[in-house]
């Protein structure tokens, strides 16, 4: 290390050491290489000091370039801090600011997010700050601006905040292209990634450098600090009067209220935008005298209500937040003492990142109490804490040759300045995204973008692109308006505004919900019992009424499933509670709950794969407990039904949950002899599995977001946005058409590729099968339903409206069948 660098270090150490703090040794470790001209990811424990290990790297490096720092203004823009949530960017600024003052440096820390109003974006446009805080869907947006590369020609650094987050998202590919233009706009650019620890950790550095991890030098600083986390289950007294299925939680309500009113300030995390609604109005119909002390925060309330939540967790004028994965990333809420989850989160490292909320700062420890909600998720905890102590956490799968994207991006560089094809292609090809694309691929493209393809060539609306010597660019003004308001790749449902009488804004709702009120209706939302009046233009009009009863509002979107790693520790631990004397109180607890399944059924050891037969009133039941979650249970189901029916012809219908399936029909199903013919055998798992589903239907849904990112679909310009439905029919139009006149369609092809790798997660359904083959099979003629079933068959049941039985009424008559 220069002897030069020294002074700046102990600059670092000076500030570091008035505030009584002690620099870790991954932070200087980080401040060194960063001088030393690394790339790299720094992975650290949630509330270990990572902002300001890159952070103050990038100050030094900047004292140390440049004489008479503290006097140099107007500097042009240096760093880009790329972050996934808005949230975030409130505490890297002030952190930032305040390291400048600490270090005497006048940069101007500003940010640039979808909240950024019109005016201040203006203003950065004619003088950009040093320091950028933006999301992928901003710089984007930058990207689209005429004369866009002078914003980057003083840029030194790009950081990637809570990478791992990104990963496994189109956002990631985003970020991916918008690094590879900058990177050959500013060829010294440091290129640095802040993530908490994922399974795939060298795999995330690959992704974020492109093929800069192999040419230039990089390095991944683990900040290798013991971050001790305490998991404690909240266990219902009785557990054969706690639910065997459901997804609430509510019945353990009274044991989480102390639990609130002893910590200090509390975060209580729920899986959907519903359940917190519910969890919230029941606390309070509980605790009443928590009025005022606990808000509800998640990502449809109105930026304005989410600010005062926020600011008022960190002024410790609240007592407790229910919240979504609107608050799980790196926000400092230093007065946070206690979390608690209410379900399963599906994943450790999910569980791991919201358990750091809390003791979110070096040394402290996190505490999360884990609220199971229904009998067998209570042995999620225990496997929870042993996945946590052997640090088995979630690799995140990237997106690769995402077509939909590259078109939006090249649709973006076509918008601002144009662009020359050879020249952006070797700079795509230097992504981990693209870097086997072919030529074929992308004169597809960019014949697709031209010319709309071959079945679209005779509409001008789908010609966006012109050429001229040689340079792509979009000079219909109409056409590069509607692509900077679509720019973006979280597509959901169309959702419009509530507002009192008064104008005032509350929240956004999807509109699949509101179209199912009528005037009068009362709903609950953000906290809120509200009268529906009207809709007005694409404003939900509504005041507060007194009435205590009205439906919670609900938003479309997938169950989470259970991750590998939480699919195994589920395993163990079952095996676990067999034991004489099983010592964790999760195991304890649901003993008496696996005695009734070994009772009744068998309780599969690690070695054994447990098949179920049942006939009942409803027909034949064939149950099968692979415990790897919904998404590839949904695969395995269809393809071992598929398989039965080449034995002997029959129809199935088919349900499922996180820990197996159900196969009925009205007819004897033929499962020993299916068998003895291999049925998880993985040989034609592709060849089968499009034969066994509805592959065209699941990736015709799928189109409709691929439809949107790459512009073939508008939503609408503002005030005047398209119905959902409306959308979802043209997206339907344009996959039929492809798939009648130009099956090679990239679009097209790329639905059915993703179906497989994210809906159905192929290699992790073909490695399931493997297990089950190696494993000893039991089939177990059962007279009633086991506790393994009997989730399984509420989840069909609550599905199935053609009975004048409630649903209630007939899980009883079951429960009692297996009480008997």
């Amino acid at each position: 290390m220069p002897s030069k660098v020294e002074p700046a270090l102990n600059s670092a150490l000076e500030w570091f050491s008035s505030r009584n703090w002690q620099a870790f040794d991954f932070q200087k470790k980080t401040w060194k290489h960063y001088l030393d001209g690394y790339n790299g990811i720094l992975n650290a424990p949630t509330g270990s000091g990572k902002t300001y290990a890159l952070g103050l790297g990038i100050l030094l490096e900047f004292m140390l370039t440049h004489k008479n720092y503290a006097e140099k203004t107007g500097n042009g823009l240096q760093v880009i801090w790329i972050t996934p949530l808005r949230a975030l960017s409130k505490e890297i600024r002030h952190a930032i600011n305040e390291a400048c003052e600490a270090l005497n440096i006048p940069w101007e820390i500003a940010v640039r997010t979808g909240d950024t109003s019109t005016s201040e974006r203006n203003r950065q446009r004619k003088k950009m700050p040093e320091f950028l805080i933006t999301t992928p869907e901003s710089l984007h947006i930058l990207m689209s601006s005429k004369g866009y590369e002078k914003y980057f020609k003083h840029l030194k650094c790009v950081i990637a905040d809570e990478w791992h987050e990104l990963i496994g998202t189109k956002r990631a590919v985003q970020v991916e292209l918008a690094l590879s233009r900058l990177k050959a706009l500013r060829p010294e650019l440091k290129i640095w990634g802040i993530s908490a620890t994922i399974g795939n950790m060298d795999e995330a550095l690959d992704v974020l450098l492109g093929n800069w991890s192999q040419e230039r030098k990089t390095t991944i600083i683990r900040g290798d600090l013991d971050k001790k986390i305490t998991v404690t289950s909240v266990l219902p007294d009785e557990i054969e009067k706690f639910p065997w299925a459901g997804h609430l939680g509510i019945r353990l309500l009274d044991k989480v209220i102390p639990i609130i009113k002893a910590s200090k300030t509390s975060l209580i995390f729920t899986n959907t935008r519903s359940q917190s609604e519910i969890w919230y109005q029941k606390i309070l119909d509980v605790a009443p005298e928590l009025a005022g002390t606990i808000a509800l925060h998640h990502g449809s309330i109105s930026r304005e209500l989410r600010d005062w939540v926020e600011e008022n967790l960190h002024s410790e004028k609240l007592k407790a937040v229910v919240c979504t994965s609107s608050l799980d990333l790196g926000v400092d809420f230093r007065p946070v003492e206690t979390i608690i989850q209410i379900g399963g989160p599906k994943g450790i490292a999910r569980f791991m990142q919201r358990a750091g909320r809390s003791g979110h700062r070096p040394g402290a420890v996190s505490h999360i109490y884990f609220v199971p909600t229904h009998s067998l998720e209570i042995i999620e905890g225990a496997a929870l804490r042993k996945g946590i102590d052997e640090k088995k956490l979630e690799s995140r799968l990237p997106f690769i040759r995402s077509f939909d994207v590259l078109i939006q991006y090249l649709l973006t560089l076509a918008v601002s300045d144009g662009f020359h094809p050879p020249q952006i292609y070797r700079e795509i090809k230097s992504t981990f995204s693209y870097r086997h694309i072919d030529e074929a691929e992308w004169f597809a493209v960019l014949n697709f973008i031209v010319t709309g393809g071959e079945p679209l060539e005779a509409y001008d609306e789908y010609k966006k692109v012109v050429v001229e010597d040689g340079v792509y660019k979009v000079t219909n003004r109409r056409i590069a308006q509607k692509h900077r308001l679509s720019i973006g790749t979280i597509v959901g449902d169309n959702v419009l505004k509530v507002k009192y009488l008064s104008g005032k804004f509350i929240g956004t709702i999807e509109e699949y919900f509101v179209t199912n009120l009528k005037p009068g209706d009362t709903f609950w939302f953000a906290g809120r019992n509200l009268e529906f009046i009207r809709i007005k233009a694409l404003d939900v009009i509504v005041r507060k009424t007194n009435h205590t009863k009205g439906k919670v509002a609900s938003w479309m979107g997938a169950r989470m499933p259970l991750s590998s790693q939480m699919s195994a520790m589920i395993r163990t631990k079952i095996n676990e509670a067999l034991e004489e004397n099983p010592v964790e109180p999760e195991l304890k607890k649901i003993r008496p709950l696996i005695e009734k399944q070994q009772e009744i059924s068998h309780v599969p050891r690690e070695d054994e794969f447990l098949i179920e037969r049942l006939e009942s009133k409803e027909g034949y039941h064939v149950f099968m407990y692979p415990f790897e979650g919904r998404f590839v249970h949904e695969g395995i189901a269809s393809l071992v039904a598929f398989r039965i029916a080449q034995v002997h012809p029959i129809s199935f219908s088919i349900a499922l949950n996180d820990y197996g399936f159900e196969l009925l029909a009205d007819q004897p199903i033929a499962i020993e002899e299916a068998l003895e013919l291999d049925l998880f055998t993985d040989e034609d798992l592709m060849t089968h599995i499009q034969a066994s589903l509805n592959s065209t239907e699941m990736a015709r849904t799928r189109f409709r977001i691929i439809a949107a990112i790459s512009g073939l679909t508008f939503k609408g310009f503002p005030g005047k946005y398209l119905a959902d439905r409306h959308i979802q029919a043209s997206a339907r139009l344009f996959f039929d058409i492809f798939e009648t006149y130009d099956h090679d369609n990239l679009l097209y092809r790329q639905a059915f590729q993703e179906v497989m790798e994210f809906q159905l997660e192929e290699s992790r359904m073909r490695s399931s099968m493997k297990r089950i083959q190696q494993q000893k099979l039991i089939l177990k003629d059962i007279a009633r339903p086991s506790p393994f079933a009997f989730p399984i068959l509420v989840d069909r049941l609550s599905r199935d409206r053609m009975t004048n039985e409630t649903l209630e009424e007939r899980i009883k008559k079951m429960k009692l069948q297996i009480d008997d």
